[in-house]
């Protein structure tokens, strides 16, 4: 798994918060050039818009992580939402849509640094929503004020998906001890 800086949404992003919607505090830009940039297409200020989930293999895959685990004085929840934003002309972001909307984790979930959120492949434009250009996670807490809480989340070529096992689930590795196998 390659972790880069163009593709980020969040680093350590703090989220103990009131109930509420937080956006990340990065938004990707997948325009296709600029106006210095002649050898790609241009579209309004910033560049066309390229289809990111276009079904190659590896796919682009979502990855949001827990940092630092989630506490809450309550029946605290998340749920995490990617959104989408065409150029509005100037090559800022316009009006953001909702593109995907994960389950809503629970507190049990959310306490567990390391744990990994979302499992899914660049999703594709949902129904009647053209491609955007701009994209961001929206973060929702619901239920209680959340005390302590960070997150992580980028765009990915591919995850370590290997199996935890052991104590609180810091043993990586491919099969559970005591297992045997015959080679």
């Amino acid at each position: 798994m390659i972790l880069d800086r163009l593709l980020r949404f969040s680093q350590n992003q703090n989220l103990a918060q009131v109930v509420g919607s937080y956006a990340s505090t990065d938004v990707i830009d997948f325009g296709l050039g600029t106006s210095t940039d002649p050898a790609i297409p241009t579209n309004a200020q910033g560049g066309g818009v390229r289809d990111m989930g276009i079904g190659d293999s590896p796919a682009l895959k979502l990855l949001v992580q827990v940092i630092t685990a989630f506490t809450s004085g309550g029946a605290a929840t998340m749920s995490v939402t990617l959104q989408g934003a065409p150029d509005d002309g100037t090559g800022a972001p316009g009006a953001f849509v909702d593109w995907w909307t994960s389950p809503v984790y629970a507190l049990a979930t959310l306490a567990v640094a390391g744990a990994r959120l979302l499992n899914i492949d660049w999703p594709r434009p949902p129904a009647g929503v053209i491609n955007q250009r701009f994209f961001r996670l929206n973060y929702t807490i619901a239920g209680a004020t959340t005390t302590a809480g960070t997150v992580s989340s980028w765009v990915v070529v591919d995850r370590n998906d290997q199996m935890y096992y052991g104590t609180n689930n810091a043993v990586n590795g491919g099969y559970r001890a005591g297992i045997t196998i015959a080679n």
